[in-house]
């Protein structure tokens, strides 16, 4: 079969793993082609875990899948878990051929490609590797790095200022960019912000159905909340918080040797050591959520955290909604960054620029060599 057409069909399978990604969570989001003679016979995704892997669902689609080839993002898992691998459920179908984009980086699930060839399957890997990557980035990144990837989102005015110096700042952006930030948390794993955060919005975190629902559906969310977390050292958050009351599991984290009273239904503690700056650990908060299997970390806060985890290099994203206003040199900056010599400026790259409503959307990438 041509490059052309094997690139055609990893495309579809591409676009079929998006559609899980509000729901796959902690698994990674995988889509899955089946062709037989040219002709398209199955396709499949990832649904919610626990449930059927992308290359199963294809397979259910296909009926008879002898002899066919199967396009999958993600090299076919080798390990029995929630489900059985689907490496042996293409060999017992009698796949010839299996294309996929991304080796599995997950110590137990890897090895599906050996797998397959010792059956006599013709295997082949690394087509559309990187956008394979860039889909599941939280995912790999937890199993290459140690933990997920992070990314914060503020909203700022023109002049870079993302609340008035009194804290007042609802609202900068208009409706669609405040519907658009339901998509980023139904996306995540986990949102944090700090405790600031909390005292001075009452923010609930939770992913709101009713603007959700209007841009992917609402089925996609399946009920899943990402869960809250948020930097507390000494747990002032108010117990009638908003944050701590429906809409899933929130994680509050404190500093170590602080005696904490029992946490109510849905509410959990876990404490943290101090930071040579001052505040939690931050790379200890990360490796915590990775215990917790969580890919995608969304901060939403002031502009201290933010600031923190831009200067301890543990940033990956920013994110910024940036509307068409001023609100003055008074105002409160994107983020606290204390640098005073151009040599410390910290670089992004600009990754993605588009419009929503009359806000924009700029995504930068950071870069860790500052």
């Amino acid at each position: 079969m041509s490059d052309r057409i094997d690139r055609a069909h990893m495309a579809r399978a591409l676009q079929l793993a998006a559609r899980g990604r509000f729901h796959a969570a902690p698994n990674p989001h995988v889509g899955c082609v089946l062709v037989k003679d040219g002709r398209v016979i199955g396709e499949g995704f990832s649904q919610p875990a626990g449930g059927p892997h992308a290359e199963i669902e294809a397979l259910g689609a296909a009926g008879d899948a002898r002899g066919a080839t199967a396009y999958v993002t993600l090299e076919p898992c080798n390990h029995r878990g929630r489900t059985g691998p689907c490496s042996e459920a293409l060999i017992d179908a009698g796949v010839a051929r299996v294309v996929f984009a991304l080796a599995d980086p997950h110590p137990a699930a890897g090895g599906g490609a050996a797998r397959l060839r010792e059956a006599g399957i013709v295997v082949a890997g690394g087509l559309l590797e990187a956008e394979a990557k860039a889909l599941v980035r939280g995912f790999w990144l937890r199993h290459t790095r140690g933990w997920g990837r992070v990314r914060a989102k503020l909203a700022s005015s023109l002049d870079g200022r993302t609340a008035m110096a009194s804290g007042e700042s609802q609202w900068i952006t208009g409706p669609a960019a405040r519907a658009d930030v339901q998509r980023l948390r139904a996306a995540s794993g986990a949102i944090v912000t700090g405790v600031g955060t909390v005292l001075a919005d009452d923010c609930s975190l939770t992913v709101r159905e009713s603007e959700f629902a209007g841009t992917v559906g609402e089925a996609a969310l399946n009920g899943r909340q990402p869960l809250r977390v948020v930097l507390d050292s000494d747990l002032r958050t108010p117990p009638a918080a908003k944050v701590l009351r429906g809409g899933g599991e929130t994680l509050l984290l404190h500093r170590e040797g602080l005696t904490a009273d029992a946490p109510a239904d849905g509410v959990s503690l876990a404490a943290l050591p101090a930071s040579s700056a001052g505040g939690l650990d931050l790379h200890a908060m990360l490796k915590l959520l990775a215990a917790r299997e969580v890919n995608e970390i969304l901060v939403e806060s002031g502009p201290r955290l933010a600031g923190a985890l831009l200067a301890a290099g543990l940033l990956d994203e920013l994110i910024v909604y940036q509307a068409p206003c001023l609100l003055g040199s008074a105002g409160r900056p994107l983020v606290e960054l204390p640098l005073e010599r151009m040599a410390d400026k910290v670089p992004l790259a600009l990754a993605d620029r588009r419009r929503v409503g009359d806000d924009w959307r700029l995504t930068f990438t950071v870069t860790q060599d500052h």
